[in-house]
C-alpha cells in the first residue's frame, strides 16, 4: 500500500495521533535530510523522506493519515559525519525518537549499533571511522500511542510537604517476588498497582512512592552486556516520554502507557503520591566511543556538551560519558516538555532530579540562577509539583547541598553523613547533630526556605541498605565484575563487631538496635523523611553497595522471612510521626516561647540536666544529649488558621558504649514523664510505658534512644 504524506505540523514534536492520522515531527538543526521509517509486523521497513521544503525552525515533519496507534517507527537522519567537528550523522543507524511515547523492547547490544567499526585495530582512532552496517534489527522501535484514558476524576493529592513520608523503591524489585501479586504481574507497573502491593504501602503509612527511573533506558550498555549483567537501576535514559516497556505486563505496543496510568490512579486512590527519579543530566549513549542510538545521530552538537577545543569529546560532569547541553533551547524544551507530559498526561506528583547540579552548569560552574531553574520557577504546572534535587554532580564545585533555589527540596547528604557518624560514635559534633535533627536551618533558613527543604535519609538505593549499614565495614561488590573497585569506599558504616553474617546473639541484638536508632532518628527529625524500600524489613544486599547491575535476587525484595518485629516497629513509628505535629513543624524552631507556655519551643540538655553550653556544641566526643520539644509552642496553624497544640516530648540520645542515666532538667520537672519508646527493646514502643517522676533518673542503655512524653 502506498502511503500518503501530507505536510503536517512542526508541533508537537514526536508522533501525535489525532483520531484520524498521525503527525510526525523531529528536531534536527544540522541534518540535511530525515527519513521516517515505518515497520510492519514482520519487521519490514518502509522509508518515507520528510520533505525538506516543509522544515520549520529546524523541525522536520509530515502527517500520515493512514498511520494509527500501534504503528512502529524510527528515523534515519542524514548529515555530515565529521567526529572531529562534533558531527556524527549516519543514516545506516536507526534513531529512537526523543519524543517517543512508547518503545517496544530493548536495544540488542552488538557492533551494528556503533557508527564506527567496532572491530577496528586498537591503534586506530576508531570513532573517526564510518560504519555502513545497518542496525535496524538491533534497535527497538518507537510506537504510536493513543493517549485516551479514563482517569475517573483522578486529581493531584497535593499532600503538604510537612506531612510527606517518601518511600524510595524500584518498580520491578518491589514486586518481583511478592507472593500476593499474581505471577504474571510481578515486576511490573500493574504489580505495583495491585491491591496486595498497595495495601502493604498503605499499612506502612508512607504518603509518596519515589520510583527509580522509569524512562526507557539502555538496559544493556556494553560493559554489562559482555559480563552477563544488565542495567537494573535504569540511570541511562534514552526516551524521556516513554515508560520502560520491560516493566509492563500489557505488552510493548503502547500498553505500557495505559498500565502506568492505571498504576498511578490506583496509588492515588490509596492516598499515595508518585514521584519519579529522572535523569536529565546525561543519556545512555555514553562517551565518544558509545553507540549511536538517538540524540548522537539526530544532532550531536545540539544535544550534548562538547569540549570546546576538541568537540570530538564530551564534557562529562556525570561520570557516565556525556552531559546533556542544557544551555541549548531545544534541550531545555525537551526537558520541560517531558516534565509537563508526566504531570499532565501521566498524573505524577513530583520529581527527584538525578545529579541536579549538572543541570545548573550554564558554562562550567554551577549557577543556581541557571535558565533551567528560572523556567521551572515560572511554569504554572511544574512550579506546583514536588521538586527534589540530588544536589551534586561529579564536576568541580558540584557539591551544592543547601544552594538550590526556592521551590526546591534537596536530598540532604549532610543529614545522612551526620546521623551515621553520630550513631557509630565517630566525629559528629553536638552542633552538627542538632542542626540535622531540627531540619538543617544552617543550610536552608537563610535562603527563605522551610524545614521541608531537607529530604532526610540515612540510606537510599545508592549504597548500603540499612541492615548492611550495621553489618559491614567494607563494600563487597565482586559480583559486579569490577574487582570491587566500584561503589563508595567511605560508607560511614559499623558492623557492630563482625563483618557480614554472624550467629553471635550479642552482635545481632546490637545490629537490630542500631536499625531502630536510625529509623527513629529519621522519623522524629524535622524535614521530610525518606525511607529506602525494604529497610523496614531488614533487606540485605550482602554488603554490595552498588547493585546498579544486579537485576536478580540480590536486589529484589524477599517477602518471606525478614524481620517482622522491625516492620511492625517501622509502621508504628511512621504513624506516630503523623499523629504528632511537633515532629512535622512547618517553621523553624526559634529557641524561645511563642504562645506563653513559659518554656522555650526547644531545649538542649546534658545527661545531668544542665543546658548544653556554647563550647559543647563544638564537641565531637560527646554522644549523649537530651532534646526537649514543646508541643505547646508550635507556631504553625492548621488549614483553618486554628492554633495547633501537641504533647511535649523529651528525646534522650545515647550513642555511647555504656549506659547513661539522664536527669530531667529542673526546667522541665513540673510534670511526670511517660516512656513511649526505647530502641533497646525489640518492639520499641510501650503501652503504657513506665512513668518517671521529676526526681528520678532515666536509664538509657548504650547505643539507644528513649522517648518520653510529658504527662498533663
Amino acid at each position: 500500500m502506498e502511503l500518503t504524506v501530507w505536510p503536517g505540523k512542526p508541533y508537537p514534536l514526536g508522533a501525535t495521533w489525532d483520531g484520524s492520522g498521525t503527525n510526525f515531527a523531529l528536531f534536527s538543526e544540522n541534518a540535511t535530510a530525515v527519513d521516517l521509517c515505518l515497520f510492519d509486523e514482520a519487521g519490514r521497513e518502509t522509508r518515507i523522506p520528510l520533505p525538506e521544503a516543509e522544515v520549520e525552525n529546524y523541525v522536520w515533519h509530515g502527517y500520515l493519515p493512514q498511520v494509527k496507534p500501534g504503528q512502529q517507527y524510527g528515523y534515519r537522519v542524514h548529515g555530515p559525519f565529521a567526529p572531529e567537528e562534533g558531527q556524527r550523522f549516519n543514516p545506516h543507524k536507526l534513531m529512537i525518537d526523543p519524543y517517543a511515547y512508547a518503545i517496544a523492547g530493548d536495544i540488542r547490544h552488538d557492533k551494528a549499533i556503533f557508527s564506527y567499526p567496532l572491530d577496528a585495530p586498537a591503534s586506530i582512532d576508531a570513532d573517526l571511522l564510518f560504519s555502513a552496517e545497518d542496525d535496524a534489527d538491533s534497535i527497538p522501535k518507537c510506537v504510536v500511542v493513543d493517549p485516551a484514558f479514563d482517569w475517573e476524576g483522578d486529581a493531584p493529592l497535593d499532600t503538604p510537604w510537612h506531612k510527606t513520608v517518601i518511600y524510595e523503591t524500584h518498580v520491578k524489585g518491589f514486586t518481583q517476588r511478592h507472593p500476593g501479586v499474581p505471577e504474571a504481574l510481578r515486576g511490573t507497573y500493574a504489580g505495583l498497582g495491585h491491591p496486595a502491593a498497595i495495601e502493604y504501602l498503605k499499612s506502612l503509612g508512607v504518603t509518596a512512592v519515589e520510583l527509580l527511573p522509569v524512562h526507557h533506558f539502555n538496559a544493556f550498555p556494553g560493559h554489562l552486556a559482555g559480563a552477563g549483567l544488565r542495567n537494573y537501576w535504569g540511570y541511562d535514559s534514552l526516551a524521556y516520554f516513554a515508560p520502560y516497556s520491560g516493566y509492563s505486563a500489557a505488552g510493548e505496543q503502547g500498553g505500557q502507557v495505559q498500565e502506568f496510568k492505571q498504576m498511578v490512579k490506583a496509588l492515588h486512590a490509596a492516598g499515595m503520591e508518585v514521584i519519579l527519579d529522572v535523569v536529565y543530566n546525561h543519556t545512555g549513549e555514553g562517551n565518544h566511543l558509545g553507540p549511536t542510538l538517538s540524540f548522537r545521530g539526530i544532532d550531536n552538537t545540539a544535544y550534548y556538551r562538547q569540549v570546546e577545543e576538541t568537540p570530538r569529546y564530551y564534557m562529562d560532569f556525570t561520570g557516565c560519558g556525556n552531559s546533556l547541553n542544557v544551555g541549548h533551547p531545544q534541550v531545555l524544551k525537551l526537558i520541560m516538555d517531558s516534565l509537563r507530559y508526566w504531570v499532565q498526561e501521566m498524573h505524577v506528583d513530583g520529581f527527584r532530579f538525578d545529579l541536579a547540579a549538572a543541570l545548573a552548569r550554564e558554562l562550567y560552574e554551577v549557577d543556581t540562577l541557571a535558565a533551567f531553574f528560572d523556567i521551572i520557577h515560572q511554569d504554572p504546572i511544574l512550579s506546583t509539583t514536588k521538586l527534589i534535587a540530588e544536589p551534586w554532580d561529579l564536576g568541580e564545585g558540584g557539591y551544592q547541598v543547601g544552594n538550590f533555589p526556592l521551590l526546591w527540596s534537596e536530598w540532604n547528604g549532610k543529614y545522612r553523613d551526620s546521623i551515621r557518624d553520630f550513631w557509630r560514635d565517630h566525629n559528629c559534633s553536638l552542633g552538627e547533630f542538632a542542626y540535622r535533627l531540627t531540619g538543617s536551618s544552617d543550610l536552608y533558613q537563610a535562603n527563605g526556605k522551610r524545614p521541608h527543604a531537607s529530604v532526610n535519609f540515612v540510606t537510599c538505593h545508592d549504597g548500603f541498605t540499612l541492615r548492611d549499614l550495621v553489618s559491614y565495614n567494607e563494600k563487597h561488590n565482586l559480583a559486579n565484575g569490577e574487582n570491587n573497585q566500584d561503589g563508595d569506599s567511605h560508607n560511614r558504616s559499623w558492623n557492630c563487631g563482625a563483618e557480614g553474617e554472624t550467629d553471635d546473639p550479642d552482635i545481632l541484638r546490637l545490629r537490630s538496635q542500631q536499625q531502630r536508632n536510625f529509623l527513629t532518628t529519621l522519623m522524629l527529625s524535622q524535614g521530610v523523611p525518606m525511607l529506602l524500600g525494604g529497610d523496614e524489613r531488614g533487606r540485605t544486599q550482602k554488603g554490595n553497595n552498588n547493585t546498579y547491575c544486579q537485576d536478580n535476587d540480590l536486589s529484589w525484595f524477599h517477602w518471606e522471612g525478614g524481620q517482622p518485629e522491625l516492620l511492625e516497629f517501622t509502621r508504628r513509628l511512621i504513624h506516630f510521626r503523623q499523629q504528632h505535629p511537633v515532629f512535622c513543624r512547618r517553621h523553624w524552631f526559634q529557641g524561645r516561647e511563642i504562645h506563653g507556655s513559659g518554656v522555650s519551643d526547644i531545649g538542649w540538655f546534658n545527661p545531668d540536666g544542665s543546658k548544653i553550653s556554647d563550647q559543647q556544641w563544638h564537641d565531637d566526643e560527646a554522644k549523649a544529649i537530651a532534646v526537649f520539644l514543646n508541643g505547646k509552642e508550635i507556631p504553625d496553624p492548621n488549614p483553618r488558621g486554628e492554633r495547633v497544640v501537641d504533647d511535649s516530648f523529651l528525646l534522650l540520645f545515647n550513642a555511647q558504649a555504656e549506659l547513661e542515666k539522664f536527669i530531667i532538667s529542673p526546667l522541665l520537672a513540673q510534670s511526670a514523664w511517660q516512656q513511649i519508646l526505647d530502641t533497646k527493646d525489640t518492639t520499641g514502643f510501650f503501652e503504657p510505658g513506665r512513668v518517671y517522676q521529676p526526681d528520678q533518673g532515666v536509664p538509657v542503655a548504650a547505643h539507644s534512644l528513649v522517648l518520653l512524653r510529658c504527662l498533663p
